[in-house]
């Protein structure tokens, strides 16, 4: 299954683009996984920001396509429940699965009202860079515990 990560705008910190090379090129083995970043709007008001931001985004996904929006309001997992997720979407056959990060406001109504679902990983605000690295984590998680590999521990 193709899996894809959008995020707005550009890692800045190395230290997050170390953790985040490192993670990805882990899923390398499991997933057909990248990271697709787009651009960040400037020079706009709140509500004008989200909606371009959403413009974007959506010209990058396809109908098919299943779209689960990292969003504070979202649903939580464990790491158990999250893999077992991944392991619901593989049984679906779903062709490319995306998840995105919006920006630093969040998503315009249209992407809320495209989504498939919405998740949360956790009830704390962290910034939009740092959600890339706790995201890509997370999700090589999951893929080890669906092999029953040592990497997560019971």
């Amino acid at each position: 299954m193709k899996t894809t990560l959008i995020v707005t705008g550009k890692t800045e910190d190395s230290y997050l683009k170390s953790g985040i090379g490192l993670y990805e090129g882990r899923l390398k083995h499991y997933l057909d996984f990248r990271i697709l970043e787009i651009p960040s709007v400037k020079n706009a008001d709140i509500s004008q920001l989200k909606k371009k931001e959403g413009e974007i985004l959506l010209k990058n996904i396809s109908g098919s396509d299943t779209l689960v929006l990292l969003d504070e309001a979202g649903k939580q997992y464990s790491s158990v429940d999250f893999s077992q997720f991944m392991q619901q979407t593989f049984n679906k056959s779903t062709k490319h699965l995306v998840f995105a990060v919006g920006g630093a406001f969040g998503f315009s109504d249209e992407i809320y009202k495209r989504a498939n679902a919405k998740m949360s990983l956790s009830l704390m605000t962290f910034p939009h860079q740092m959600i890339r690295l706790l995201f890509v984590e997370q999700l090589y998680r999951a893929m080890t515990i669906l092999k029953n590999e040592s990497y997560h521990h019971r």
